[in-house]
């Protein structure tokens, strides 16, 4: 996926200009409640429709990550790209009660936004807080198989939702740490090998600690 953000950010960091940039990098902690699966299998026996349990297993390989590029102007407000590699299995109980060897996003969930920031600068104890959030895509890599194929491939499969909160330190002139929220909803319609398609409305949460370098 860094092949997709990449590009994206040899855009958008030139066009910044002479006014302060931050690359940031960060990882955490990142779960997901339950959500509604819907797979239609169209001449099948195998349309199913059932609650999946959700593991996050943040840091199995590939681990919880993201990046992200800001633009601040002046000392409050922000705009950027940020690309969240957040990720979901389903459970073994969930595998099990509908007779699936696979079904996960697990390379990841990829959600892709357009952000807007707001901070705060000048609070207590050397903290800038900070709020944000974007609208953008997910492009996850589905894996899913019920005996019918196996779909293992990345796809564009509908909108997504970032929110984020949180507060960061400044190290030096130009490095920063800082901690957050994130959370991110998306609606995925993915396309299955064999016929049919798989549907979700996917909700993480993460708590991210990260490192940014500002320019």
């Amino acid at each position: 996926m860094f092949r997709l953000v990449a590009p994206l950010l040899l855009i958008f960091v030139p066009a910044f200009g002479q006014a302060e940039v931050e690359l940031s990098f960060y990882g955490g902690v990142q779960e997901a409640p339950h959500s509604n699966v819907t797979v239609d299998r169209p001449g099948t026996a195998s349309d199913r429709d059932f609650t999946a349990g959700w593991e996050g297993n943040s840091f199995d390989a590939p681990p919880h990550y993201g990046l992200r590029a800001t633009w601040w102007r002046g000392d409050d407000l922000g705009f950027g790209l940020d690309f969240n590699h957040t990720k979901v299995y389903a459970d073994d109980g969930t595998l099990a009660d509908e007779g699936l060897d696979t079904l996960e996003f697990t390379d990841g969930l990829n959600i892709l936004t357009l952000n807007a920031y707001r901070r705060f600068p000048d609070a207590a104890y050397g903290l800038t807080p900070y709020v944000g959030g974007g609208l953008g895509v997910a492009v996850p890599r589905v894996e899913y198989d019920d005996g019918l194929g196996r779909t293992d491939e990345y796809q564009l499969t509908g909108p997504a939702v970032a929110l984020m909160a949180g507060a960061s330190y400044e190290v030096t002139d130009s490095v920063s740490v800082f901690g957050e929220y994130k959370g991110t909803y998306s609606q995925n319609e993915a396309d299955l090998v064999g016929g049919g398609t798989l549907e979700s409305d996917i909700v993480t949460n993460a708590l991210n600690l990260g490192v940014s370098f500002n320019f």
